[in-house]
């Protein structure tokens, strides 16, 4: 999806001869996943989503502007024209890794500050902005790529009808769309872990284990369009926003496209077939490479189609087949988290993740042998609407409040799974003793957005609307201090 298209509209012919090629490209796939020709890695990866605000904390359209004055091209547009996008270029999971990760987001977002102050913009990190309101996001504010707008079009012909968004929390909202942008609210945080292809399905799994312990503690969107809903109601928002069934397709069980999975895996493969086999195409754009002739003259075919075709399948852990200097690799691209709130917030986030699959990956007995899938999903979705609040299933535990569970069990075992990649003692340490305190004062982004609005609103006597506003300036502050989310003052 991160490529320009000049095709707008599609044929019946041009469908055909793209789910052709798909298949064409499954076959070739699995003909490499047989002769082991991947790079093993293992590498990380790094990308972040990012708000723009105006001085006021409201959003602000200038995502074209911003880029321009940043001139960087780690940074890129994203869906709206208030968010923009850093990719991090990959580290190893070892000595210096996450440190480099560190300071290349610090680095990269101070300059990036900077320069978008120039064009009346400001960065805010942060699930979803919280002065967000319904007329920031239609058909207008939608960014300036084609892409964009072909994929609206494409999602709406699929559906054939206006969604609704309908999320139930502390309070209601319920809504209609008659675009995708509201799906641009969602600005998240993305881990990429690099594995060899035997190991795939082993870090899959375990990424569907944690994530449910990854959205609890790390929840940072209890707002959107002034209502206080989910702690990281960013899930049920991207699950309903691209949604191109119509409720008779839902009520079949038709796969969303936005979804968390139905089962464990046993290879990579399982995830493309089911791409191929049960998903029309939303961009049929065609390549001329013949994969298979690419592949028998023994270079590394690109697999244009298969890759697009998933990038429109939103897995909350997404497989993804990439080539780099000619090598194949692949990883697992773990979705889950919102943006922010600081830095060293995400890095945190993400010691624990890299942590904990690496140390469920090297159990003798894997955890997912001791649970269903359906638990998985329904902890992952409990831990959406209640962040750190959350009691959650555990194998050998039972439902246990998430925090507990951290503190007694996982985060040893992500300090053994940072030990095994070869992650500084140091900043293993660091970066989980973050995590330890955000379970023991019971905070997080979510929660300090809440306890603040709810401050102002009562101590001030202030509007919801100026109360969001008030606290997104305040948040923006404290992002820059780069002191972690539990140090926060509430009020």
């Amino acid at each position: 999806m991160g490529k320009d298209v000049a095709q707008t509209v599609f044929t019946r012919a041009d469908r055909q001869r793209f789910r052709q090629k798909v298949r064409r490209c499954l076959d070739v796939f699995a003909q490499m996943l047989a002769e082991a020709r991947f790079d093993p890695g293992p590498m990380a990866g790094l990308e972040i989503e990012l708000n723009l605000v105006d001085d006021a904390g409201d959003p602000t359209m200038r995502n074209d502007a911003v880029l321009n004055a940043i001139a960087d091209p780690a940074f890129q547009t994203e869906l709206g024209q208030f968010n923009i996008e850093i990719n991090l270029p990959p580290e190893k999971l070892g000595p210096g890794g996450l440190t480099a990760f560190e300071k290349g987001v610090r680095t990269s977002l101070n300059e990036a500050e900077a320069k978008a102050n120039t064009v009346d913009a400001h960065i805010v990190m942060v699930g979803i902005l919280p002065t967000l309101l319904p007329r920031h996001v239609n058909a207008e504010t939608l960014s300036a790529n084609p892409r964009y707008t072909l994929l609206n079009e494409q999602v709406f012909a699929a559906r054939g009808e206006d969604l609704e968004i309908n999320i139930g929390g502390r309070e209601r909202l319920v809504t209609q769309a008659d675009t995708i942008a509201p799906e641009s609210a969602c600005t998240s945080v993305q881990y990429h872990l690099q594995v060899a292809p035997e190991s795939f399905s082993t870090y899959w799994n375990a990424s569907q284990v944690v994530a449910a312990v990854q959205v609890a503690l790390g929840a940072n969107s209890p707002y959107l369009f002034g209502k206080e809903l989910w702690a990281e109601t960013r899930i049920a928002l991207f699950e309903q926003a691209t949604d191109t069934r119509p409720d008779e397709l839902k009520a079949q069980g038709v796969r969303p496209r936005v979804w968390f999975g139905d089962a464990w895996i046993t290879s990579i493969f399982d995830l493309f077939e089911e791409n191929v086999r049960y998903y029309p195409a939303l961009l049929p754009l065609c390549e001329d490479e013949d994969p298979a002739e690419v592949s028998a003259r023994g270079d590394t075919p690109e697999l244009h189609e298969l890759r697009l075709h998933n990038g429109t399948i939103y897995r909350w852990n997404r497989p993804i087949y990439d080539v780099v200097h000619g090598r194949p690799h692949l990883r697992v691209e773990n979705r889950v988290l919102p943006a922010g709130p600081t830095v060293v917030d995400v890095m945190a986030n993400g010691s624990l993740y890299f942590g904990l699959v690496r140390a469920l990956a090297d159990q003798d007995r894997p955890l997912w042998s001791q649970m269903s899938f359906s638990a998985a999903e329904e902890n992952f979705h409990a831990a959406a609407r209640n962040g750190i609040d959350s009691r959650i299933y555990w194998p050998g535990v039972g439902e246990v409040p998430v925090t507990e569970l951290v503190l007694r069990r996982l985060l040893p075992m992500a300090h053994d799974g940072l030990t095994a990649w070869g992650v500084d003692p140091g900043d293993r340490d660091r970066l989980l003793s973050i995590i330890e305190q955000r379970c023991i004062t019971g905070r997080n982004g979510a929660t300090w957005q809440t306890q603040t609005v709810r401050a102002l609103e009562e101590e001030r006597s202030l509007s919801r609307e100026q109360a969001l506003r008030e606290m997104v300036r305040r948040y923006a502050a404290h992002m820059h201090s780069n002191e972690p989310v539990h140090t926060w003052p509430a009020s």
